[in-house]
């Protein structure tokens, strides 16, 4: 009896009769009012397993006073490779196929983000290790097939999205062109050396991938023209599909970069899109200190530079806004004709995440102006309620809240009393599943969309590591 009572912090709230289903633990405590059980797959199920992992999911759970936090963060922070990692060695090569959870193709922004947090456990677990090294070799080779394709499948075997009119291949799950797809395999192959030291990886064809991504860049600054994307598809939702015979809604070539869908996969208003376009330059800083350090190629990581420095440029000359009620705040799109969208999308880039990221100090007083903006009713996609409260977007529409964007409200939190709320709000949300989801309704936790969305569940975990490394053990274990 003593042993079930240590994993007591690895169990969820749920009646029995309610989680007791195939490849799902069902070892249960119960506590005063409730039964706690793992929403885990049985370990034989799981797709991938990590020891260093396990050993953190264990250590931060015992941390944990509050026994709902701690079962969520032991069901959400080894979710992703529970469920969507899929590791093998292909010519002799670490290869990693990352599902996004119930869509079963890769996404080349949600899977950099879904393994993310585990870089830091990589050099306590080989195995490990080898497979974030396999998410950027297949990301890598992602990128060589089509730099303009969003998401990818496991190999040509075609899908739902053949028809839209685009150049579809068979090996492209989509193929909506959004800047931060070319960030993100950039921002996790630069965590991971800089944690492992590891530059193996900075294969020629990862430098082949970066200077494709440096020419998808500077053909979507139009400057010369429209450039060679263009994107419709038959359907009845207009933010599939582009106006303008596919090309967007025009733009003035001011040295920023055009966008033709945001990362919620909607499409753009106004092309040019503010916190990719920031995510932009930090990633081609990046992809410029590998190329020097690494590769040797300053012509490239020149380049790389070079283009960071204009799009940095043309930002602080368009993408601002004098708000009348919050001050110097940024636009969410802007379109170089003196045209802004004064709005933020839940989905990472966002305007609220670019502090996370670190694409701004999160002291800039822009940006903390545009935080209290965009969490504000002056935000058309902020949605309050008796539930909770976030932003949304589009995407989903009216009064849906996006947990992931109260994640990253506490993730750029400078207040503790913010933080806790923005926990407890994470808490009461997740309708007794134990899980993050797409969104939530602002009044009716119970009505969310995506009960398996590996992302949003991994970054949960992500933030309750980062706030007891920051010393806010204390804060969690006050709620």
């Amino acid at each position: 009896m003593k042993k079930q009572w240590i994993v007591l912090a690895l169990i969820a709230v749920l009646p029995l009769s309610a989680v007791a289903k195939k490849n799902v633990k069902t070892t249960a405590v119960a506590d005063n009012t409730r039964v706690y059980v793992s929403q885990r797959p049985e370990i034989e199920a799981r797709l991938f397993k990590s020891q260093a992992v396990e050993n953190k999911i264990a250590e931060i759970a015992k941390l944990l006073k509050n026994k709902k936090l701690a079962w969520m963060f032991a069901n959400c922070f080894p979710n992703t490779l529970d469920t969507t990692v899929h590791y093998r060695v292909l010519d002799g090569t670490d290869d990693t196929f990352v599902y996004t959870g119930d869509i079963h193709a890769m996404w080349l922004r949600d899977s950099g983000a879904q393994v993310y947090p585990y870089i830091q456990l990589a050099n306590k677990d080989p195995e490990l290790k080898k497979m974030l090294a396999g998410v950027i070799h297949r990301q890598t080779k992602c990128i060589l097939i089509d730099p303009f394709a969003n998401a990818f499948n496991d190999g040509p075997t075609g899908g739902e999205w053949q028809k839209d009119l685009t150049r579809m291949l068979p090996e492209l799950h989509e193929r909506k062109w959004e800047i931060d797809s070319l960030c993100y395999p950039i921002r996790l192959a630069y965590a991971y050396w800089q944690a492992t030291g590891d530059a193996s990886v900075f294969t020629a064809e990862w430098e082949k991938a970066v200077a494709m991504i440096l020419e998808t860049f500077k053909n979507q600054q139009r400057k010369e023209s429209l450039g060679s994307y263009r994107f419709q598809r038959v359907t009845e939702r207009a933010l599939d599909t582009m106006p303008c015979d596919g090309w967007g809604q025009p733009v003035k070539p001011v040295g920023l970069i055009a966008s033709a869908f945001r990362p919620s996969d909607d499409a753009t208003t106004l092309l040019f899109l503010v916190p990719s376009n920031f995510f932009a330059v930090t990633s081609l800083r990046k992809a410029a200190e590998i190329l020097t350090a690494v590769k040797g190629n300053t012509a490239l990581a020149g380049e790389c530079t070079a283009l960071a420095q204009e799009v940095e440029t043309a930002l602080n000359q368009y993408a601002t806004y004098n708000h009348p009620k919050f001050g110097q705040i940024y636009a969410y799109e802007v379109d170089g004709f003196g045209n802004q969208s004064l709005m933020d999308d839940a989905n990472v880039p966002s305007l609220l995440a670019m502090a996370y990221l670190g694409d701004v100090d999160v002291k800039n007083p822009i940006y903390q102006n545009t935080r209290r903006f965009v969490w504000s009713d002056s935000n058309p996609y902020f949605f309050a309620g008796t539930a909770g409260e976030g932003i949304g977007g589009p995407h989903i529409g009216y009064d849906m809240v996006w947990p992931m964007s109260i994640m990253m409200k506490a993730f750029t939190s400078q207040d503790d009393e913010e933080i806790k709320k923005c926990i407890t709000m994470l808490l009461n949300t997740d309708a007794d599943t134990g899980f993050m989801h797409e969104s939530f309704n602002k009044n009716d936790p119970a009505n969310f969309t995506r009960k398996w969305f590996a992302w949003q569940n991994t970054l949960f975990g992500e933030l309750i590591i980062s706030l007891v490394d920051a010393g806010k053990l204390d804060l969690l274990n006050s709620i």
